[in-house]
Formats: structure tokens, sequence, C-alpha cells
């Protein structure tokens, strides 16, 4: 399973900077307020900088992790990040590339997939959706922490079900691993799910801002 979430990880990476290279700089992410120069920068740091990444998680420490892309941005330019990025992470990490980037890659291939005028549409790719399920379902608890006034069933059809808050109301979160990941990620704009349960879970879950 490492092993196929590692090929599948270095396919979003590929896939993505791909697209990053056709897009350009500028063009529109799921990312708010970021363009793709940005999650180029984010990319690499993540990988390269990891203590430049400390503002993601800590609202704090934000004004590092800006200045650590705009440091990014400005001694490698787009073209150098993208590359950085496609050549995949440091040595010592290459082993975890599955377990670590495969949502990650997954998640910002979709941001830019899916931004603009005409977004494209879901994956629904056998192996990929299998994995990320697989990842799914090791991390619901953690990206459902922020939910207090309802329960959480994630169900994938095909694939199973998962828990990712046990409370009542208790409301069914229905999609693709794929849809379901992009909703908890913060996508919900974009995931294409469909929520059932009492209408007070329902209004608990819309309010909640998920993801790490």
């Amino acid at each position: 399973m490492a092993e196929s979430d590692g090929k599948l990880a270095r396919s979003e990476r590929t896939a993505l900077c791909a697209l990053l290279e056709e897009r350009g700089p500028l063009a529109p992410t799921l990312c708010e307020g970021w363009a793709t120069s940005d999650l180029a920068a984010h990319l690499f740091i993540r990988e390269n900088r990891p203590w430049y990444g400390a503002g993601i998680l800590i609202k704090p420490l934000a004004g590092l992790t800006e200045r650590g892309m705009s440091e990014a941005k400005r001694r490698l330019g787009y073209g150098g990040l993208v590359d950085r990025v496609r050549s995949g992470p440091p040595g010592p990490l290459k082993a975890l590339d599955g377990q670590v980037n495969l949502v990650e890659f997954y998640v910002h291939h979709e941001d830019v997939r899916r931004a603009g005028p005409e977004p494209a549409s879901p994956r629904s790719e056998p192996a990929l959706q299998a994995a990320l399920w697989q990842q799914l379902k090791r991390s619901a608890w953690l990206l459902a922490r922020r939910l207090r006034a309802a329960g959480l069933v994630l169900e994938a059809p095909g694939y199973g079900s998962v828990t990712a808050r046990r409370s009542t109301p208790q409301v069914t979160m229905t999609g693709a691993p794929g849809e379901l990941l992009l909703y908890l990620y913060g996508r919900r704009d974009v995931a294409e799910v469909e929520l059932d349960g009492p209408e007070e879970g329902l209004r608990a879950v819309r309010e909640t801002s998920f993801g790490l």
C-alpha cells in the first residue's frame, strides 16, 4: 500500500506541476488569496524550508510563512519553483512521499483544476480513490475536530464508512473519497457531497471550519 501511495503521490505531483506550467503564475486557485505562484511557493517551502511553514498551522506565525514564500518566489522565480516541486521531496523524505504528500498534492491539484470560470469535473480513478479513502479513514477525526454540535459519519459508496466525530445529532456526509476529503479540507463549495441529518446537525456541519 505504501508503495502504491508513493506512485500516486508522484503522479499527482507531476500532473499538478504540468498544470501550473500550463496556467502560469497568475491563475486563480481555490486557496483564498492565492494565485498559482503562491501555491507553488507554498509547496516548495513546505518540503524544502519547513521552518517557514509554521504559519500555516499557527496563525500568529503567518507573517513568517508569507516572508518565506516571498523569498522563494523572488529567488527561484515561478518556473524554478515548479521545477523544484516537480523534483520531489529531499532525499530523507522520499520514502514518506505517499503518506505525507498524496492528500496534499491531490487537494492542491484540485485547487487549480477547479478554480476559474470553467472548473474541471471531479475525477474518479479507482486506485486513487481507494488510496485516498485509506488515508481519510486515518485522518477523519483530526479534520473534523472543530465540529462541536453534531456527530459526523462519512459514507463513500463502494469503499465503506467511518465515524469522524461521535455525537448527536448525527449527520451523514456521502460522496467519493476525494470529494469527502475536499469538503473536510475546506473546499465545501466545490466538493460534490450530500449531507443528510436533522436540521440542527446540518447547520452545525455547514458552519464548521474544517481542515488542519
